[in-house]
């Protein structure tokens, strides 16, 4: 299945959305799955995955 960018764009806008205005809800881990599916299908899984190893890598070195 191909999926642009802009589906993933739109979702993404939408889950945003719904966290600015407090609705959470079991609605919103549905929709963040399908995000997550749509992102991986996408040109900005690298981009994701240096951002993800960025955040791991400052997490790793926090020392309580």
């Amino acid at each position: 299945m191909l999926v642009s960018m802009s589906a993933a764009l739109l979702l993404g806008l939408l889950i945003w959305f719904l966290l600015r205005i407090r609705y959470l809800s079991w609605v919103d881990t549905l929709l963040c799955g399908a995000f997550g599916f749509l992102l991986a299908k996408t040109v900005a899984v690298p981009f994701v995955q240096t951002v993800l190893d960025g955040v791991n890598g400052f997490l790793g070195q926090l020392r309580f």
